[in-house]
């Protein structure tokens, strides 16, 4: 049993009882009281009696002073070792769902390496949701909080002699002893059937899922932490080939993670290199036969020669924080191109979703401006619904900020978002682009085309610009002509490259030339 320490209060009171008791007894062995009788006998002249009764009483009202005071200090002490408590929990646990957090996780981690009984055994098992950020797009961020709070509560009701921890957003972690050779996997799948119960809010039903990846301990890492990652890479792997799924680690996952851990260091590297750099695509003015602008699109051409897909890259970026950084860059490197272009032409460049959460965002892309000289006016920043929706609150400020500041906003995918209307209604945009999809088949799909129809009967309405992405064919940019499309986007019209290959033709005549 640990030894428990007096407090500060309790030391005082012993220190006064001790005192009393060696006064007392000094008193009882000396005949103190009987030598003051005769000392205040014989003078009797002074008031010394009336001193010492009211040195008495005084001493009488300190001790009960000093009582009091000792029971508010103790009272304070106590709070302050609660307000530690509290402190130490809410460092090591997640304030939404009670759940230890991943800090708790770490500590266990690091006893478990100075704990010597072999004997103990886990499994590990990693879990992610499915279906939890559309559960945030759709009924918003109070909707996901009650589901999170909703998936702790059925994952402790599960496992609720083991320790379950939430890591941040929808990343679960189950660390369970093994006992005797329990099936994992069909352990795995009661996770899978506990989260994927229907959920219901405020009569809105959720559908929702799991990725599941589990790893031994020791089996697969001599230390906990080691096979925590383990688990990690088995889920990531099962959240790749699909929904629901529960996959145990192999060694051959592995590869796998190094590999997105090689890529994340190359891709650091390219962008300290400067080897992602914007390539342009040409809009064009389908009533007017002429380049008007450019869309900046990043690229990146590794030593060997190999072009690397924004598909493959831009989500590296987005995991590994390193999103910021690479479009900043990219728009500074784009806004000095386009100070060659004549004043008329148009920069037009893409916005990552998540970095619409970030609301320094405006600030930078202004100062990048500002930086370089180019005028706000001159800039289009491509945004799509599901940015706009995942932090709408934010993103609102970012995007009134940028266009109080003559920034334009065109609302990119068209179509393929959740809420397309209510956007159109809420935010001040000065184009739409009708999404690639929907031109591919819109000649033989009579829906794709009463789509595209509205859209741009919708655009002409509201007095928004309309672009289509896409075209690929001369009858899609006919048809799109004679529909009355304002801007044309596509391979027909201008493959994208580097600023060294535009030719002087474009930015001189800014005639389209299609051979």
């Amino acid at each position: 049993m640990p030894r428990i320490q007096p407090t500060r209060p309790q030391m005082e009171i012993l220190a006064w009882l001790a005192i009393f008791l060696l006064l007392f007894g000094l008193s009882w062995c000396f005949h103190w009281h009987e030598g003051l009788d005769e000392f205040i006998e014989r003078h009797h002249d002074y008031p010394l009696d009336h001193g010492l009764l009211a040195l008495n009483i005084s001493g009488f009202l300190g001790l009960i002073y000093s009582a009091l005071r000792i029971r508010d200090l103790s009272r304070e002490v106590d709070r302050r070792l609660l307000a530690e408590k509290n402190v130490d929990w809410i460092a090591c646990h997640d304030t939404l769902t009670e759940l230890p957090n991943r800090r708790f996780l770490d500590s266990l981690c690091a006893q478990a390496m100075t704990d010597q009984r072999a004997e103990e055994t886990y499994a590990v098992f990693s879990i992610d949701l499915d279906g939890f950020k559309k559960v945030n797009d759709l009924l918003g961020h109070d909707h996901g909080d009650a589901v999170l709070k909703t998936v702790a509560q059925r994952l402790s009701l599960l496992f609720s002699r083991e320790h379950v921890f939430r890591l941040g957003g929808d990343e679960f972690v189950v660390l369970a002893r093994r006992i005797g050779n329990p099936d994992l996997v069909a352990l795995g799948n009661r996770i899978v059937s506990a989260i994927g119960k229907p959920f219901t809010f405020n009569g809105a039903a959720v559908d929702l899922g799991a990725s599941v990846g589990f790893a031994l301990y020791p089996e697969n890492g001599e230390e906990l932490g080691q096979v925590i990652r383990h688990s990690d890479c088995a889920m990531y792997v099962a959240k790749k080939q699909g929904r629901n799924l529960v996959k145990p680690f192999v060694p051959e996952m592995q590869d796998e993670l190094a590999k997105r851990i090689r890529r994340e260091g190359d891709l650091r590297t390219a962008i300290r290199n400067g080897q992602i750099v914007p390539y342009y695509q040409p809009l064009v003015d389908l009533k007017a036969n002429k380049i008007i602008g450019f869309e900046a699109l990043a690229r990146w051409k590794t030593a060997s020669g190999e072009f690397i897909p924004p598909s493959e890259f831009i989500p590296v970026a987005e995991d590994a924080g390193l999103i910021v950084e690479l479009t900043d860059r990219l728009l500074r490197c784009a806004c000095t191109d386009a100070l060659s272009w004549p004043s008329e032409f148009v920069l037009s460049f893409n916005l990552s979703p998540i970095q619409l959460s970030d609301r320094l965002l405006g600030l930078r892309i202004l100062k990048i401006l500002g930086d370089v000289g180019l005028p706000a006016h001159r800039v289009e920043l491509e945004v799509t619904e599901s940015a706009i929706i995942q932090d709408a609150v934010t993103a609102r400020i970012v995007l009134d900020d940028l266009v109080n500041a003559g920034v334009r906003i065109a609302l990119d995918d068209f179509g393929t978002g959740y809420s397309s209307l209510s956007q159109l209604s809420s935010y001040r945009f000065d184009k739409i682009k009708i999404d690639r999809s929907f031109v591919a088949s819109f000649e033989t799909n009579d829906k794709q085309d009463k789509v595209i129809k509205a859209i741009i009967a919708l655009g002409a309405g509201l007095g928004v610009t309309i672009t289509a992405e896409g075209i690929e064919e001369e009858s899609q940019l006919q048809r799109l002509q004679a529909l009355g499309c304002d801007i044309g986007q596509g391979y027909l019209l201008g493959r994208p490259a580097p600023i060294e290959e535009i030719t002087a033709d474009q930015i001189g005549s800014r005639i389209l030339q299609r051979g």
